[in-house]
C-alpha cells in the first residue's frame, strides 16, 4: 500500500479523532473493493432485528444475542497488509488492531447511532466507493451536540479517547453503494 495523504484536520474536530485522506490509492481501492465484496458478506443481525448493510468479522466479531465478543476466521492477508499500512498513518501499531469489520452499504442502508462496543478500544475505519457524512453527536443538558465530518473515497479515521468514548456516531442512509473496512483492538480491562 502506498500513502498519498496528509492529516487534513490540523486540530481535531473533536478529541480523539484523527483524519487522513487518500489513505489508499485509487488502485488500491478497486483492489479492497473486490475483496470485500468476494468476503462471505451477510445481513446484519441485531438481536431479533435484521439490517441492510451487509458484514462479516474477522479476528473477533459481536454476539447481540449473547452481548459479549464471538469467534470469527482469522483476518485473511490482504487485511494483514491493510492494516499494516493504515495503522501508522495515524500513529498506531497495527498488530494492536486485532478485529476487522467489512461492511458494504448497499443503496438504502445506513447505520444508526451507536458507540462501538466496549470491548473494542481504539477503532481505524477506512471509506470506500463514495463521500459520506460521518454523524457526530453528544448528549449535553437539554439536547445533543453534534459535528458532521465529510468522509470521502480512501479517507482513514481514526476514533480514540473522547471521540471513542463520549460521542456516538451514524451514517444516513445512502443513494450508491459504500463500503467500509473498520480495524479495533481489544479494551484493556
Amino acid at each position: 500500500m502506498t500513502h498519498q495523504g496528509e492529516l487534513f484536520a490540523p486540530a481535531p474536530l473533536v478529541p480523539g479523532l484523527s483524519l487522513v485522506e487518500e489513505a489508499v490509492s485509487a488502485a488500491e481501492e478497486a483492489e479492497l473493493v473486490a475483496h470485500l465484496d468476494a468476503a462471505p458478506l451477510a445481513p446484519f443481525q441485531f438481536g431479533q432485528w435484521q439490517g441492510k448493510r451487509l458484514t462479516t468479522s474477522y479476528g473477533s466479531g459481536y454476539d447481540f444475542t449473547r452481548q459479549r465478543v464471538a469467534e470469527a476466521p482469522r483476518l485473511p492477508d490482504w487485511l494483514l497488509d491493510l492494516r499494516a499500512a493504515l495503522a501508522p498513518l495515524v500513529g498506531r501499531r497495527p498488530e494492536d488492531f486485532v478485529q476487522a469489520l467489512l461492511i458494504r452499504y448497499d443503496p438504502g442502508a445506513g447505520i444508526g447511532w451507536h458507540r462501538d462496543r466496549p470491548q473494542y478500544g481504539e477503532v481505524i475505519g477506512l471509506s470506500l466507493s463514495a463521500p459520506t457524512t460521518f454523524r457526530l453527536r453528544r448528549r449535553k443538558p437539554g439536547g445533543f451536540e453534534r459535528r458532521n465530518v465529510e468522509l470521502p473515497p480512501r479517507a482513514l479515521y481514526l476514533l480514540s479517547g473522547e471521540v471513542r468514548r463520549e460521542w456516538e456516531h451514524s451514517i444516513a442512509p445512502m443513494d450508491v453503494t459504500r463500503r467500509s473496512i473498520t480495524f479495533r483492538t481489544i479494551a484493556a480491562q
